[in-house]
């Protein structure tokens, strides 16, 4: 349970900080994917998630 509030409170952390450093950025960003079509929204999601459960793959790994 502590781990996954670890988790949750780093990507708290990290959304925050982009919010407050560029939210122009962020906009734009935004913008962009509105602009995808709904299968390329679904695969950027995927690629996501193959790559935060390959990072946290290699974290257990190296015994995080």
């Amino acid at each position: 349970m502590a781990t996954a509030l670890l988790a949750l409170g780093l990507v708290l952390v990290v959304e925050g900080m982009v919010w407050a450093l560029a939210p122009g950025l962020i906009e734009e960003l935004l913008a962009a994917l509105a602009a995808l079509s709904p299968q390329g929204r679904r695969l950027m999601g995927l690629a996501a998630l193959a790559l935060g459960v390959l990072l946290l793959w290699i974290a257990k790994s190296l015994g995080a």
